[in-house]
């Protein structure tokens, strides 16, 4: 009993000693506030306030400052702990554009906030933006949703040039370290771009919609860059909102102080971009990842299901691949492999789905069907165990649901190679000519049935030439084509479209020689740096009549397919920029010689080169009709010498 009554006093000595003092000086300046609030700014008193709460305010946040800045919770006025449980940058759709934003979601509230600018002698700062109880937060259903007006899309084009950029400049970070000359003054200021062009990145990339709202009124529109992030910050959120909450309002000093925390307070302290990467940090993978998607188990009802893959490029995640929809069952086996391209990827992300049907849960801010988040999850891509020749097995574990997959990467330089077919009776890996004149064709049997399948079933499925096939069902279709199997045209009716548009860029790819020639690839990137536009038009015309026959109706027929698949945009989201950059590299690439004659770093995958490669099929594709008559016809009056 005595020891209880000890224990007792000790902790009434450590209030009145330790917190009661303090608790004081914080009424204090709420009350030193509200005084100034309602003191005229010509009173006499007036300034002296000023300087009361001034002094109030600092020591208060001296006290922030010695507290350990490894803390993940604030004190509130009235002596509540307030937990910070989850913070990251995002982008706000506000005003009609654009805003980087950090968000904090504490125990009770969620608040938005911007990072002020830096001044000398003075510590970073945030700046609230506006703040939600959680109480007060809901998450509006597809069918309340207000659809987007203001939200235009940045186009592809702009996308992948800044892209392009960046890739340059790491480029150039790179031979200025290497070089013995190299000065840091010119690192810093080639560094100070890149961190520009990765933040416009950042800011311009994302197109997924995330709404909230406030019981009060007023709803906020943020856009991410993929579904795990939104489906991490609701389930986050909604797991908070289980607690018994109150509504209530903060006073402009709380806020203050609040808001004053969250610098030391914030797990996240760089937006996820490569210049604030340290030089022994990995650089990423460059590359192919190959994975098999097995199974999956530990559903606790009967859904159709399907799984997508996810890799981060560009400090932000992009879905890349997705497995077809299984029905009705709790054990879906799809056993499909897909070749995912990496651009400095660190991890891998399986998100599985369970598919929806009903049009009432079309959401209104992108016109899309909302699908359920059965499970997510995410790896690291370790070099050592994915740059094996063998597959490497692994299982990514997700609210209780087990998916198995399968993966092993392929280095750039090796898909680049191109390995001529042994047999010449076949098609793919045969020369074009070879293979039009056995067929006594114009345009090979294979282009003409792929094109003629995407264009029947396939020219409105979205990503269509971007999406990966499954790598079984491209590799059947292969072995068909090459067999020249009577039942090809029952296949093809019967394949998924993805595989179909990825068996015609198999094709392409394993050319023994590129479709636009090893000749004639630096007569096309010297061309399409021109910038005189007749000069430009004069050469680039010339180059294609400089071309094969089999290859010029070949390319031609390809090239009107694109325009008809893109004049579908709207609905495939296929630009012509976006197919340019599927098909470019793969139809114009340097010959084995001349990539081992200038190699570039693993990193360089979007350099001038593979730049160039997509804006020369870019200006074919924007070009008035071609026509291979009139080509032909004008070969009278120029050289076919180049």
């Amino acid at each position: 009993m005595e020891i209880l009554l000890i224990l007792r006093l000790c902790c009434n000595c450590t209030y009145a000693l330790l917190y009661k003092p303090i608790d004081r000086v914080t009424r204090s300046t709420l009350v030193l506030h509200d005084l100034l609030k309602h003191t005229p700014a010509d009173h006499p008193d007036y300034p002296l306030l000023q300087d009361a709460l001034r002094i109030s305010q600092n020591f208060l946040s001296s006290i922030n400052e010695d507290i350990d800045p490894r803390r993940t919770a604030v004190t509130t006025p009235k002596g509540e702990t307030r937990q910070l449980v989850k913070d990251g940058f995002m982008v706000e759709l506000s005003e009609n554009s654009r805003k980087l934003r950090h968000l904090f979601l504490f125990t009770d509230l969620l608040l938005c906030a911007k990072l002020k600018k830096a001044t000398v002698g003075k510590h970073q700062q945030y700046d609230c933006k506006w703040y939600i109880p959680l109480a007060d937060l809901v998450f509006p259903s597809p069918e309340e949703s207000e659809p987007i007006h203001q939200l235009h899309a940045t186009p592809d084009h702009e996308i992948e040039e800044m892209k392009a950029k960046i890739s340059v400049l790491k480029s150039e970070i790179q031979k200025e370290k290497k070089s013995n000359k190299g000065s840091s003054r010119a690192i810093e200021r080639l560094k100070k771009k890149m961190h520009e062009y990765e933040s416009w990145l950042l800011l311009y990339s994302p197109t997924i919609p995330f709404r909230i709202h406030n019981k009060n009124g007023k709803s906020y529109l943020f856009l991410l860059s993929s579904d795990y992030e939104r489906s991490e910050w609701r389930e986050v959120i909604q797991k908070l909102q289980k607690k018994d909450l109150q509504a209530f309002a903060l006073s402009s000093v709380e806020l203050q102080v609040l808001t004053g925390s969250c610098f030391k307070l914030r797990t996240v302290h760089n937006f996820p971009i490569i210049s604030h990467k340290d030089d022994d940090e990995s650089p990423g993978l460059y590359g192919f990842l190959h994975v098999i998607v097995h199974t999956a188990k530990g559903f606790d009802h009967s859904a159709n299901l399907y799984c997508t893959l996810e890799v981060d490029s560009f400090g932000y995640f992009v879905n890349k691949a997705k497995t077809r929809v299984f029905r009705d069952t709790t054990e879906p086996e799809w056993n499909e492999e897909f070749e995912i391209e990496l651009e400095g990827s660190q991890y891998l992300r399986i998100l599985c789905y369970e598919k929806c049907y009903d049009k009432s849960k079309l959401n209104k801010d992108n016109n899309e069907i909302m699908d359920k988040i059965m499970g997510k999850g995410q790896i690291q891509l370790d070099p050592q165990s994915v740059q094996s020749k063998n597959w490497h097995v692994d299982v990514i574990e997700m609210n209780g649901i087990k998916v198995e997959f399968s993966m092993k990467f392929s280095s750039r330089d090796m898909s680049l190679k191109r390995t001529p077919s042994k047999k010449q009776t076949g098609v793919f890996g045969v020369k074009i000519s070879v293979v039009t004149k056995r067929e006594r064709s114009k345009v090979p049997y294979i282009v003409r049935q792929c094109v003629e399948e995407v264009e029947k079933r396939g020219i409105e499925e979205v990503g269509i030439y971007r999406i990966s096939g499954v790598a079984t069902d491209i590799q059947a279709l292969k072995a068909a084509f090459d067999a020249n199997n009577k039942d090809i045209l029952m296949m093809l009716s019967d394949m998924d479209i993805n595989a179909i548009a990825g068996t015609l860029k198999l094709y392409f790819r394993e050319l023994p020689e590129p479709l636009l020639t090893d000749r004639l690839y630096l007569a096309f990137i010297e061309g399409i740096a021109l910038s005189d536009p007749a000069a430009k038009e004069n050469c680039m015309m010339h180059l294609l009549r400089s071309l094969p026959d089999p290859n010029l109706m070949t390319f031609l027929f390809l090239l009107q397919h694109l325009k008809r698949v893109s004049e579908k945009e709207s609905i495939n989201k296929m630009s012509l920029h976006n197919l340019a950059t599927v098909f470019g590299p793969t139809l114009l690439r340097p010959s084995e010689v001349e990539s081992k004659g200038h190699t570039n770093l693993a990193s360089d995958i979007w350099s001038h080169d593979v730049m160039a490669q997509v804006q020369v099929l870019l200006y074919y594709m924007q070009h008035p009709p071609i026509s291979f008559s009139e080509l032909k016809r004008n070969t009278l009056y120029y050289s076919t010498d180049v």
